[in-house]
């Protein structure tokens, strides 16, 4: 069920998502770009300062107060004078959460269009969407704020679209890479092995997928592709 699911994700980024990706990023200033993606990283903040109490990291959430504080107002929400001066971003959701107080990560999941999670993971787009700020404007606002930084995220994504086209089993390859990624971001350098992780509407005793071919080397995170925001709606 998860491959039918991602040869529709391929299918609709093929018709749909690279096209327009392709031509954002030819006829849209670099500068504009990053700036429309400074937006949404200061909007999210609220849901990661949000988990990153319900995960006792005072501190943490403490800088990323003040990180708000200053690229909203210093830099308008669309430019980033907190990480110059230091303030780094931070990345945390409830899926992290969960990890963090102990949950496990579930079987492995290919979602419609939002693409690879986890149960764990699934579950936890759900608080995280109410601790959206978004989420309390307007329909047609929320999902049009979230098309927008979709569409930003799919065009940082296009040199990468090599990756996978060299790639012998693209599904593996995202599957392995997500789920490493995941459980760098929950649990750091302590990662356990997660190759025997089983898959919702697989065969939970089957064999796991192959990894990446021979050579490929340590995945860098910008070539994960992911959904846009746990925050996001389907």
């Amino acid at each position: 069920m998860n491959r039918t699911v991602y040869r529709f994700n391929v299918a609709v980024d093929k018709a749909i998502a690279r096209p327009v990706a392709v031509q954002y990023r030819k006829h849209v200033p670099s500068a504009v770009r990053t700036g429309l993606s400074n937006f949404f990283v200061n909007l999210g903040t609220p849901d990661v300062i949000v988990n990153e109490l319900l995960q006792a990291r005072f501190q943490d959430s403490v800088r990323d107060t003040v990180r708000l504080a200053v690229n909203t107002v210093f830099g308008l929400g669309f430019f980033d004078p907190a990480s110059q001066a230091g303030l780094t971003r931070h990345q945390q959701d409830f899926g992290l959460t969960l990890a963090h107080w102990g949950v496990k990560p579930g079987p492995y999941l290919m979602l419609p269009v939002l693409g690879p999670s986890t149960l764990r993971d699934t579950v936890g787009m759900v608080p995280d969407e109410y601790a959206a700020p978004r989420h309390y404007l307007k329909w047609y606002a929320d999902y049009s704020l979230y098309l927008l930084e979709y569409l930003g995220i799919r065009t940082d994504l296009l040199d990468s679209d090599s990756v996978l086209n060299t790639t012998y089993d693209p599904y593996a390859f995202v599957r392995n890479a997500y789920l490493e990624h995941r459980e760098f971001e929950a649990h750091g350098d302590q990662s356990k092995d997660i190759d025997l992780l089983p898959e919702m509407l697989d065969d939970p005793a089957a064999a796991p997928p192959p990894a990446a071919p021979a050579g490929s080397g340590a995945v860098p995170a910008d070539a994960i592709p992911q959904a846009p925001d746990p925050a996001a709606k389907p």
